[in-house]
Parts: C-alpha cells; structure tokens; sequence
C-alpha cells in the first residue's frame, strides 16, 4: 500500500456512542513521496551520527541515565505530572507530600523504561513484554485499579467522559486482532520499511488502539525507545521523543487525529521524522556540553583539591553525573567518610561553583549540580 492512498479505518456503531476501529497495518507499506524521503534520509543520518557520538563519550551509560530521566519527567507531563528533573533526583522523603503522587509516576517510568531494556536481551518486543511495562508503569499510582498489564475489557476514551469524549478507541472485543496484528507487524521480515517509518505507524497505531484502561501515552512513546534498542537503532538508549512531543504538543495529538479522521499518514510521518531529526541533534549537542564541562572542572576545579582528598573529590563528582543532587548523609555513605569531612566536601564544591544548596533549609540541606542539569534543560 502506498502511503497516500493509506485509509485509517471506520467508526463502529456501539450503545450511545462510536468507536474507532483501525485498519490492520501487517501489510506492505510504499513511501514514494519525496518530502518524507528527504526527511528519512536526513533522520537516520542524524540518528547515525548520535549513535557514533554516543560510543566515543567515556563512560556513556552516566549520562544515559539523565536521558532516561528526561523522558520520564517529560512524558508524564505529556499526563499532566508537575515532577521537574531535579525533583526526580530526589528521595521520596524530600517530596512535598502532595507532589507525591507525580513523583511516584516518574519514578515508576525510570523503573520501566530500565526494565524493559534488561528484558529485550531475552525476550522480543512484544505483546508479553509490553503488559509487563504497563504493569510496572501502574504500581501505585492512578490507574493502579484498571488492570494494569492487562489489555482491557471495557470501554475507555480520551476526553471528559463517553458521551463528550474526544477520541473513542476500539471497542475492546477488538483489542486482541488488533494487538496481534500490531506484534506480527514488529516482527515481519518480509516487510521492507525503513524502521523510522516502521515506528512512526507503530506508535500511531498503539495510540489509536489504546490497548490498556490507562497509561497508553506513557507506554506508547516508551515503546518507540524500545523499538531503537530492540532493532540495534542505537547502540544505546539516547534518544527519547517526549520532550519534542511535549514542546509541540497540540500538533502531537492534531497529527494524531488528523491520520484517524483524514486518512494523513504522510504529514504525521513528516512531524515523527523531523522530530527523530531534532532530537537526535539536540542530544549530540547535550553530549558535547557534557564533555566540555567535564573537562572544565577536571581542569579547573579537582586540582584544587588536596593529594589527599583528591580521591574522594573524584569519586564524588562521578556520582553526580549519575545522580545529580545529593545531601551530606549520602556523600558520608558514598565515601565512608565522617559527616564533617563530607560536609567540609560539599562546602568546597559550592564555593566553587559545583554544586548549589537548592531547598534553602538550614537542616536537611540538598545540593544539585546544577549546571550539568541545565544542559539537559536548556533543550526543554
């Protein structure tokens, strides 16, 4: 089938109301049009470039946990979530009780998103290993009642209620074709479609099925990352498309219904591709500010530190490229030191600069490193 000549599906008369039902996407696809080739060539150029990017940067996987945090603070917000990243850093006792909520919800996303990739080295993207996302997605938060990593067998909507409801998805007695056909289109081999075009109708798709009573837009662009590192897109898991879903957001979901409504595959694969291509040249610049203040403070700040306590200023600043904000009691734990020595730590890397207290508490005091983080914000 050729992308212009692509037909969504039709509305299917139930009790009161229409739902959605989509047409089967295991089939042959044909892109002929030359403004979405132009933009596949450009995407995967970029992608490349990352991927080799992400393979020169000396101990990657620090900052690949700052991605993955990103994603997760940006596509709960995509819900509605006011957790930021530093927030996210932050142990659940330093969450003002009612920003809980929220935070749990990005806490549950890291868990899955890691999750997940540990269990792509053994089992496929898949049906199974998308209920077991959900599952973890769910725990303890909204929605933990409506059967989490279970498809549903009710009804759901996006919008105020059934009756005012912006988009019906299908009827759930459809849910088990279409979730079949879904994972025979992943992994068909006899289908030669770019794997950018592949994910951008894969992530269409699972958004129009809704499959599960809640968490859809969460699992459905986690899902897109999955399907980089399931298909050894990227070597490893740099890219994430939340935050460009949440910067163009009212396009996102216009994009969405537009292809449900009017048949527009092309321009929602032209708004997925471009934004392959941003993101993919936004986190190589996010790579190279790092390397660059990395090598800053090995050059102008760790040598001001004693032969003695040069050990532990290094050890210090390697875990907070992980994990950005920290307090006294753990720099005493990290280090095995006495609380005034890693108070006396701390204190010198505010002075110079390193570190910033960010509670403005005189007891239980936070510190962030905030300039490494705002690297990752300022593409926000």
């Amino acid at each position: 089938m050729n992308i212009n000549d692509y037909l969504s599906g039709n509305y299917q008369p139930q009790y009161q109301y229409q739902s959605f039902l989509p047409t089967l996407i295991n089939h042959a696809w044909e892109v002929s049009d030359g403004e979405v080739l132009t933009l596949l060539s450009e995407a995967d150029r970029a992608l490349g470039e990352l991927n080799a990017f992400s393979q020169l940067v000396p101990d990657v996987d620090f900052f690949i946990r700052m991605h993955i945090t990103k994603e997760a603070t940006e596509s709960s917000r995509l819900e509605g979530t006011q957790t930021n990243m530093e927030d996210a850093f932050l142990k659940e006792e330093d969450i003002e009780p009612e920003k809980r909520d929220d935070w749990i919800e990005v806490q549950n996303y890291i868990q899955a998103i890691n999750a997940a990739i540990e269990q792509l080295e053994t089992l496929p993207l898949s049906n199974r290993l998308l209920k077991n996302t959900h599952r973890i997605l769910m725990q303890g938060v909204r929605g933990e009642t409506k059967q989490p990593g279970e498809f549903r067998n009710s009804q759901n909507w996006i919008g105020v209620s059934l009756k005012n409801a912006v988009f019906i998805p299908p009827h759930h007695e459809d849910i088990a074709e279409l979730m079949s056909d879904l994972e025979k289109y992943i992994h068909n081999e006899q289908l030669h479609v770019p794997h950018l075009i592949k994910v951008a109708i894969l992530h269409y798709q699972f958004e129009t099925i809704h499959p599960f009573l809640d968490g859809n837009g969460r699992l459905g662009r986690l899902m897109i990352a999955l399907y980089f590192s399931s298909f050894n897109l990227l070597d490893k898991p740099a890219l994430y498309l939340s935050d460009y879903f949440e910067q163009h957001k009212t396009e996102y979901i216009d994009r969405l219904m537009a292809v449900r409504d009017k048949n527009q595959m092309k321009e929602w694969l032209v708004f997925f591709l471009f934004g392959v291509h941003e993101t993919a040249k936004r986190s190589i610049q996010v790579f190279k500010d790092i390397l660059v203040l990395k090598e800053s403070l090995e050059r102008e700040v760790l040598p001001r530190f004693s032969t003695r306590r040069q050990e532990n200023a290094q050890l210090l600043m390697k875990t907070l490229y992980q994990q950005p904000t920290i307090d006294i009691r753990a720099v005493t734990q990290l280090l095995g030191v006495e609380t005034n020595t890693a108070t006396y730590l701390i204190n010198d890397l505010v002075k110079y600069g390193v570190l910033e207290e960010m509670t403005g508490k005189r007891r239980n005091r936070v510190f962030w490193f905030k300039e490494y983080l705002m690297i990752f914000r300022r593409v926000d």
